[in-house]
Formats: C-alpha cells, sequence, structure tokens
C-alpha cells in the first residue's frame, strides 16, 4: 500500500470517528432520538476491508454498523439524517441508527438480531456463485455471535457449498456486558471454530487497517478463486459502552487505558509518519474530514421531517402496503 493509499484510509476513518461523535454531541442536545451503538476504535476493519473489496461485493453489518455503512459510501449527512429522524436520512428515517442500509452500494443493512445475517450473507455468496459474477460476499458481526445457532449453520452451509462468502468477528472482548472469554470454550470465539467446518480461521489486529486490508485481499482472492469460504477475527477494541445507557464500568481501567493506546487513528499516522509523510499533509486530512462532518451537522439539522404519506413505501417490493400472498 502506497502512501497515498493509507493516506485516504486514514482520513475516511477519521471521517466516521468525527461523525459518531458528531452523533453523540447531537444526543446529548436531544436531536437524535432513542439508543445508538457506537463503532469508536473498530472504523480499521470496515475501511480496511472495504478497501479489499469490490464495489459490487455485498456486505451485512451488525447495529453497531455506522462505520461500514460508511465505508460502503453513506455519507456522513445521510447517516447523520437518518439518525436525527430527517427525510433525507440514509433510510428515509425509517432505519435509524440500527438498520443503516444503502443497497445502492450492496451495503446491504445492518441487523439488530444477533447473528441473524450470517446465513443471509451465505444467500447472497450463493446467489453470486450461481449467476457467476465472481462477487464476494462478507459478513461482519461481534464475538457474541460466535455463540449464536445461525454462525455455526452459515459457516458449515458456506462449507459445503464452497461459496464465496468470508465471515469477519469484530472481536472487542465483549458480548454486550459480558465478557466472551467467560462463555466461551475456547481462546479465539471465532477463529478456534473455523476447523470444526473445515475453513480457514486467521486472526488479525483489527486495529491496524494496513493488515485487515492485506488479510482481507488475500481471503477475497481465494474465495473468489473457488476454494470457499474463510473465518477472520479481527482484535480490537470498543471506546464506548455497548450502547448509550452503558457506562462500561465493568471494563478494568487498565484494560481500557491499554487498549486506548492502540488506537486505529493513532497506528495509521504512526505508519504514515514513519512512511515520511509530512505531519502537516496528516493533519490537513484530519482538517478535510472535521470540514465535511460539520457541513454535515448543520445540512442534517436544516433537513425537513419524513413525510408521513411515505410511510409504507420500500416496505414492499411492489411499493405498496396490502400484505401479498
Amino acid at each position: 500500500m502506497d502512501t497515498g493509499e493509507l493516506l485516504a484510509l486514514y482520513e475516511q476513518m477519521v471521517l466516521i470517528r468525527r461523525t459518531e461523535k458528531a452523533a453523540h454531541d447531537l444526543f446529548l442536545q436531544g436531536l437524535v432520538k432513542g439508543t445508538t451503538h457506537l463503532a469508536a476504535g473498530h472504523e480499521a476493519i470496515a475501511v480496511g476491508a472495504s478497501a479489499a473489496l469490490r464495489d459490487d461485493d455485498y456486505v451485512f453489518a451488525t447495529y453497531r454498523g455506522h462505520h461500514h455503512a460508511m465505508a460502503r459510501g453513506a455519507t456522513p449527512e445521510e447517516c447523520l439524517a437518518e439518525l436525527m429522524s430527517r427525510a433525507t436520512g440514509l433510510c428515509g428515517a425509517k432505519g435509524g441508527s440500527m438498520h443503516l442500509t444503502k443497497a445502492a452500494t450492496n451495503m446491504l443493512g445492518s441487523y439488530a438480531i444477533v447473528g441473524a445475517h450470517l446465513p443471509m450473507a451465505v444467500g447472497a455468496a450463493w446467489s453470486a456463485k450461481l449467476r457467476g459474477t465472481g462477487q464476494l460476499a462478507v459478513a461482519f458481526f461481534g464475538d457474541g455471535a460466535t455463540n449464536i445457532g445461525a454462525f455455526h449453520e452459515a459457516l458449515n452451509l458456506a462449507a459445503v457449498w464452497k461459496l464465496p462468502v468470508l465471515f469477519v468477528c469484530e472481536n472487542n472482548l465483549y458480548m454486550e456486558y459480558t465478557p466472551i472469554a467467560d462463555v466461551t470454550a475456547v481462546p479465539r470465539p471465532a477463529a478456534d471454530r473455523a476447523p470444526a467446518h473445515g475453513i480457514p480461521g486467521e486472526v488479525v489486529d483489527g486495529n491496524d487497517v494496513v493488515s485487515v486490508q492485506e488479510t482481507v485481499a488475500r481471503l477475497a482472492r481465494r474465495a473468489r478463486a473457488g476454494d470457499g469460504p474463510a473465518l477472520l477475527e479481527a482484535e480490537t477494541y470498543r471506546h464506548f459502552g455497548h450502547s448509550r445507557t452503558d457506562p462500561a464500568t465493568y471494563r478494568p481501567a487498565e484494560e481500557v487505558e491499554r487498549w486506548l493506546k492502540h488506537d486505529p487513528l493513532d497506528i495509521a499516522r504512526g505508519r504514515l509518519v514513519e512512511a515520511g509523510v509530512p505531519e502537516e499533509t496528516v493533519t490537513e486530512a484530519d482538517e478535510r474530514a472535521r470540514a465535511v462532518v460539520q457541513e454535515a451537522v448543520e445540512a442534517a439539522k436544516n433537513a425537513p421531517p419524513p413525510d408521513p404519506g411515505e410511510a409504507f413505501t420500500d416496505v414492499w417490493a411492489d411499493g405498496g402496503a396490502a400484505w401479498r400472498t
């Protein structure tokens, strides 16, 4: 990866971090309703993986999916407007924080039911294989999903059919409030389960955008070549609690301090400096991201509310509201 590519990925991660910070601030102002699950600390996984994928590949994420939506083309304005229930929101104010979706770029949803989207990714990969398009499906999920039945069902079927699908676990050590290690028999909740399904299982530093990009690119080439699925466990850490209402006091202070020193933005910035990129060039990228988010906040604040007459559009394939049998 050359310095120009790395700088672009760094700027994208900063853009995501600042957008989430704006969402937090808007919530405190009473402009964002309901809960949100911030992905601060996870940015390198979404950005690095997306950099290794084709534009027509399919992506499925969880309710902690702001970073994936933006990595696949959603703008800060679209995301913030959605969180603020504006008509200009990514889903027209129908999805909110937990269901960001941008079908036009094959970001096929953020799912609140833990593990439910893994079989859907298998279906998308099956479709791509039948059509011979060379597309890949990627399912991102948390460590808690590795103890859900759909996780094992999806891995098994993907392996049996040798489908072009990647399963990427964002292991941030906690399944909501419970340490994943307390309820799982193996040290690596995702990667250690892969051999049981006859597929490769790997672990990567999920806070290093370069490592993520290189690993996903390699596994993607393997899948497109017809060698079947793979499981990648990306080690990371969330900077905040599980959701708005969680102060995360259950996490040891020394653990939090250690992980905050392993920030994805700091790692990428360090790589840029080591490669000889001037500090002012990196700072300019920071400022560009800040300006974009600031404009997005103002645009979202000034956007109109949704039209109640649009409530039943985008619900059924034909745009109607009547039940079909």
